[in-house]
């Protein structure tokens, strides 16, 4: 992520002006910045690829309740109640609320905050670089919080999943994960995506997964298809290894988007989230050895996350100068926050492989 400030007369001269002796000048110097570098840190935000952005954004007023009719997202369900994960703080324990399909579901949003400041003399020097560079850490403080309260959100989600006596979450045939693992994790995402009577949905998706989560070690075990044999009997094994080999580094495998994080993986701070206590009936995971693959079906209205829309500027995210500076600190700064809240509506969207790399 990097945020660039052009170098045009008009910005220089705008930049200078934040360090003006006169209070005045500075201070709407500082605001203009605030109002025209503000829905670009939002766009910067909104587009990098990260897990928090795999949820679809639910706009709404900034002065309103937002909430979600359930009857809209569900035709009929067991027992005609549904289970929605969501927490009501930010970095708070995500918890499921068990709620009739009938129900309005009044969503909790919380405020998620960043707050900066630069010596005074770079503005007057008009170092277009410092005022950048600060911007950027504004995006991304932002962002390193959503992608802790998304992650909460889905690993909870995923880790108490289970649809149709299935558990979504399925064991890796050896210590790498292979092909045959995406094709398994395609299978139990079309088995426990079923219609309202436990049939065949009138409008079942493509693959049932678009994108999976991974850690760096899977991609390079994806990278290693390229050129490892395949066993005995393959159809196409060089059609697959040269596939792969040109998708090496790629965004994608096999159609299906390839997300990479480093929080994944054997022991690490998303990973941990998920306890594992149960599934495919009897495995458990080890936090130490087994690695994590998650997959998601995006084309389901799932993942969620409201957020609030200023009712002046109709920004997401809000920039404004930080007036608690005087003179005499020498100092500019600048207060960013965003109001909004993550909810998966429906665990059936999420599905996942557990790899034994010891095994």
């Amino acid at each position: 992520m990097k945020i660039t400030l052009k170098n045009t007369p008009e910005q220089v001269e705008l930049i200078k002006a934040m360090a003006s002796r006169n209070r005045d000048v500075a201070y709407e110097a500082q605001t203009a910045l605030a109002e025209f570098i503000g829905p670009v840190l939002a766009e910067v935000i909104n587009q990098a690829p990260s897990i928090s952005n795999l949820f679809t954004t639910l706009q709404y007023n900034a002065d309103d309740n937002p909430s979600i009719p359930l009857d809209l997202y569900f035709d009929v369900a067991d027992q005609d109640y549904v289970q929605v994960y969501s927490q009501s703080r930010a970095g708070g324990l995500p918890t499921s609320e068990v709620l009739p399909t009938s129900s309005e579901l009044k969503i909790a949003t919380y405020s998620l905050d960043s707050a900066v400041s630069f010596d005074r003399r770079y503005a007057a020097k008009s170092r277009m670089d410092v005022v950048a560079k600060t911007m950027t850490r504004v995006a991304q403080e932002i962002l390193v919080k959503q992608n802790s309260i998304s992650a909460n959100v889905v690993m909870k989600a995923l880790d108490s999943a289970s649809t149709n006596s299935l558990t979504h979450v399925v064991k890796s045939a050896g210590n790498t994960f292979a092909l045959a693992d995406l094709n398994a994790m395609m299978t139990r995402s079309k088995r426990i995506l079923t219609s309202f009577a436990g049939g065949t949905p009138d409008a079942r998706s493509g693959k049932g997964v678009t994108d999976i989560l991974v850690s760096p070690e899977i991609v390079e075990q994806l990278r290693a298809i390229a050129y490892n044999p395949l066993s005995d009997g393959v159809a196409n094994a060089d059609v697959i290894a040269e596939e792969a080999y040109r998708a090496a580094g790629s965004p994608q495998f096999y159609g299906i988007n390839v997300i990479e994080l480093n929080e994944l993986g054997a022991g690490q701070k998303f990973q941990a989230l998920f306890t594992g206590s149960s599934y495919d009936g009897s495995n458990s995971i080890t936090q130490g050895t087994d690695d994590l693959v998650v997959g998601i079906d995006r084309t389901r209205d799932s993942l969620i996350r409201p957020v609030a829309v200023d009712s002046e500027n109709g920004a997401e995210f809000n920039l404004i100068a930080d007036d608690q500076y005087s003179i005499r600190q020498n100092k500019i700064g600048y207060f960013g926050s965003i109001e909004e809240g993550r909810i998966v509506v429906d665990d059936r969207a999420l599905v996942g492989c557990v790899v034994d790399v010891t095994a």
